[in-house]
Order: structure tokens, then sequence, then C-alpha cells
């Protein structure tokens, strides 16, 4: 196994976090590695032409992603090590290309995803977040099966 020295875990607010970060844990004491949680808030509903919206929509997104950015920062603090490096990022877009892009910009060598137990009726019909970035990503990926 190649050396590891940048984890990136991709949360979504549910309550397999903790699972991904042990693992993400076992893993960053092991290799030393420094572990990155982030999370892809869904982009802005602005379209071309269109002016944004009133202030207290703007200011009331602006707490949201504060308080979520506060939420990955307290899963790093309780689910991870204290002598782990880690840091949490919470960043908008399209969450494939986004986990993707993030990925790459930060060198990481592993990608730690939760996978959720589905039908094969269901996966034919809705490709899963999890699916399409093991497709897509250029680096190993863990899938971690999440209990629904």
């Amino acid at each position: 196994m190649n050396e590891l020295k940048n984890i990136l875990v991709a949360v979504d607010f549910n309550d397999a976090v903790g699972d991904l970060l042990g693992y993400a844990d076992g893993l960053a004491g092991k290799f030393g590695a420094k572990v990155w949680v982030l999370h892809v808030a869904e982009p802005d509903p602005d379209f071309v032409g269109y002016e944004p919206g009133p202030q207290y929509i703007r200011d009331f997104k602006a707490e949201e992603f504060r308080e979520e950015h506060r939420n990955l920062q307290m899963y790093c603090d309780n689910f991870l090590s204290g002598d782990i490096e880690k840091e949490a990022l919470l960043i908008q877009g399209s969450t494939v290309e986004a986990v993707l892009e993030e990925a790459q910009k930060l060198n990481c060598d592993l990608l730690i995803v939760g996978t959720h137990k589905h039908s094969f009726l269901h996966n034919l019909l809705q490709e899963s977040v999890s699916l399409e970035l093991v497709k897509k990503a250029s680096i190993p990926i863990l899938a971690i099966p999440i209990e629904e």
C-alpha cells in the first residue's frame, strides 16, 4: 500500500458520519495522514440574468452555511483523535464534481465515502453519488456501507 498523506472524507449530515470518521481516524493514525472532512452544500439557485435574492435570504443562507461548518468542525473534534491533523471544509457545488476537484486540489491519496444499500431496481433508475465517485475518481476509494 502506498503511503497516505491526505485522506478526504466526504460526508453528508446523517448518522453514518461517525463510522466514516472512525475509519479515517484509524488510517490517519497508522500513516500519520491529515484528514479533510468535506461536505458539499447545494449550489446557489441563481440563474443567469436574475438579480441576487433579497438580503434577508442571503443572510439566512450565510448563517445556515456557518452552522453547517460548525457542525463539521464538531464532527472533526468528536470523532477524530486529538493527535491527528484535521480540517473541516464546506463548499458549494455539484456534489460529485466538487468532491473530485477538492480531492485533486488537496492532493488526496484516499477518498472515504458512505454507500447506501438500495435494491437493484433503485440503483438502475437512480445513480448514487458514491457510485458516480467510484466511476470517475482517479484515487482509491474506501466505500463504507451505511445502515438505513
